[in-house]
């Protein structure tokens, strides 16, 4: 049965380029589940965008003395060419700076205010008198009244991970380059969503997911609303940049919708503004108002809460209003299915630093590395349980002894020796010494069940997004069959009995040809090359292309995904006899070298 499928990605921020912690926390898990169920024939549509407002951008266009926009575009355009490089098949790649966010981002607004869960309310911001202006969270910072340690903001410590009362920070310094007043608080007026009145049903909505949420996302989600409880928090701010507040009110004019709560709104508009480029204007209600479809958040730990908690809030106090307003229907906007956060992936046993240059960038590995080499590792070492580390030594130990010698070198060696000995084809029923079917042997027989069986037990692993699980059951399926052929030695065989060698190699293909489908979502590049090699003409994976969106805004690049109809998470029906293309090798073995090369640029 067919399911829809939304896959809903964290939206960077356009103030620093991405690098392999951001890739396997969020980008990279989500590209794989999104193509394994494309491969399973279910209605996929995956989403994100750069996130263009909030303190982390201002900060850095101030930094580098250049308008918002113009730096939010920069990054914006290089987060796009490294995902069109390393394959996340985003349906949509959007920004949250387009005319299609702000409008619906401000219809949630209204539809919170219509059902009475916001308010307003006057509180103490920071304000530097020597700039005359209300300064942000994030330009404040100072210790942590907590933990303790310096450095905290004045939001969020990310030392201890907690959400911080800004007025309760310790010796408070602005970070705004030349401000050296002392900040002060005064008190603003803002809005605030109320849900304290939602905890109930927040409580609910996370017990009614405990039995297959990961215990690290569950139990700090539960822990939180539980200890803490959901305080009104504040949804407006001071700033210059960003959502204006749809009120008509003198004094608004300045302010605009908090980042935190309008960015996560982008799960709901990026699939707005897919239909509405792709002229099918109402078809994102098929991921959004189907009481049947799930929705997938790919985040990662430090947003856990934002997504278990504040954004189901959010949807449970909208109900119903955001169609009203939105469409003119009272229909109720479904909640996330699953959140599964991945932890953090620290570099050569130290925490990734953008700062101290203590990261491997996305775009710069890719100048060096093959992207389904970097794939590869970022899935075996994928944080989806506990912390991890990219270890430079490692990479390259896997890269040679699983990608190239267990994956790679079986395909090729197969492929490489039929194309030689069976004229450039798989071995045919006469080859075979068969007549209508190919006579296989119980041996034959039973590997290939064994292949078989293994799209259960690797998309048992995906469907639960336990995907470096899945990986590790897909490579031990490769090494099944490379027993298989040392049992049999086609090699040999070949010397004193043909027919006997073909039986084998034509067992091998059809178990490599189905391989090729489970590897698929965590090496698309090889695999799509692999099919290519047995002739099919139909393409395992899609294209992706970009598209400029012109509104009343300016204009905005977005990347986009044209997909391939039909099912193909199935075992090989691979014929006999059928035509083969030259094959060539997969993957590239690495030399020691390179170890002591990449630990070499770390911190430079």
């Amino acid at each position: 049965m067919t399911e829809n499928i939304l896959i809903a990605v964290a939206w960077p921020y356009a103030n620093a380029e991405i690098h392999v912690g951001n890739l396997t926390g969020s980008h990279l898990p989500g590209d794989i589940a999104a193509r394994y169920h494309r491969l399973k024939g279910n209605k996929v549509l995956m989403i994100t965008g750069t996130d263009s407002h909030g303190t982390p951008v201002t900060m850095s266009a101030d930094k580098l003395g250049k308008p918002v926009e113009e730096v939010y575009k920069s990054y914006h355009e290089g987060f796009i060419e490294l995902f069109q490089q390393i394959g996340i098949t985003y349906d949509l790649f959007t920004t949250t700076h387009s005319e299609n966010h702000f409008k619906v981002s401000q219809t949630i607004f209204l539809a919170l205010e219509k059902n009475g869960f916001l308010f307003k309310k006057t509180e103490p911001q920071w304000f530097s008198p020597g700039l005359k202006r209300f300064l942000p969270d994030r330009y404040i910072e100072g210790t942590c009244y907590i933990c303790n340690t310096e450095g905290a903001r004045s939001d969020q410590c990310d030392t201890c991970g907690n959400v911080l009362d800004p007025t309760k920070l310790i010796n408070p310094k602005s970070k705004v380059e030349g401000d050296t007043s002392s900040p002060e608080l005064r008190d603003t007026e803002h809005y605030f969503i109320d849900l304290s009145k939602l905890e109930p049903d927040v409580k609910k909505y996370l017990q009614d997911r405990s039995s297959y949420m990961r215990d690290t996302v569950i139990g700090e989600s539960l822990r939180k609303v539980e200890a803490e409880g959901l305080k009104p928090r504040a949804i407006t701010r001071d700033l210059d940049w960003g959502i204006p507040v749809p009120v008509s009110e003198a004094g608004w004019e300045t302010k605009k919708l908090y980042v935190w709560f309008e960015a996560v709104i982008g799960y709901l508009s990026a699939p707005i503004e897919w239909a509405q480029i792709s002229g099918q204007k109402d078809a994102w209600r098929d991921w959004w108002t189907n009481p049947k479809a799930k929705q997938y958040h790919f985040i990662g730990k430090d947003n856990i809460f934002f997504h278990t908690s504040l954004w189901p809030a959010e949807l449970m106090g909208v109900g119903s209003a955001f169609m009203e307003i939105f469409a003119g229907e009272e229909i109720p906007l479904i909640l996330p299915y699953d959140v599964p956060a991945n932890q953090f992936m620290n570099l050569e046993g130290k925490k990734i630093s953008g700062s101290r240059n203590w990261a491997v960038w996305g775009r710069d590995a890719l100048t060096r590395f093959d992207p389904d080499a970097l794939r590869y590792y970022l899935t075996v070492n994928m944080p989806e349980s506990k912390d991890s580390d990219w270890d430079w030594a490692e990479f390259v130990a896997r890269n040679n002894n699983e990608l190239v010698a267990t994956w790679g070198n079986l395909a090729n060696r197969v492929l490489a020796f039929c194309y030689k000995n069976w004229d450039g084809h798989v071995p045919s029923l006469e080859d075979m010494g068969g007549a209508e079917t190919a006579p296989l042997r119980d041996a034959d027989i039973e590997l290939l069940k064994t292949i078989e069986n293994g799209f259960n037990t690797v998309g048992t692993e995906l469907e639960a997004v336990r995907l470096r699980s899945a990986l590790g059951e897909a490579m031990k399926l490769a090494t099944v069959v490379n027993q298989y052929l040392d049992v049999n030695a086609p090699w040999s065989a070949i010397k004193v009995d043909k027919a006997e060698a073909g039986k084998t190699i034509y067992t091998a293909l059809k178990a490599i040809d189905s391989l090729k489908v489970m590897f698929a979502p965590f090496l698309p590049f090889t695999c799509e090359k692999l099919h290519g090699f047995f002739n099919y003409e139909t393409p395992l994976f899609g294209e992706q292309y970009t598209e400029t969106v012109k509104d009343s805004l300016g204009e905005h690049t977005v990347l986009r995904y044209k997909p391939v109809e039909g099912l193909q998470w199935k075992p090989s029906e691979l014929q006999p006899g059928k035509k083969l293309n030259q094959p060539g090798p997969l993957f590239k073995k690495l030399e020691n070298e390179v170890i002591d090369v990449e630990r070499g640029r770390l911190g430079k």
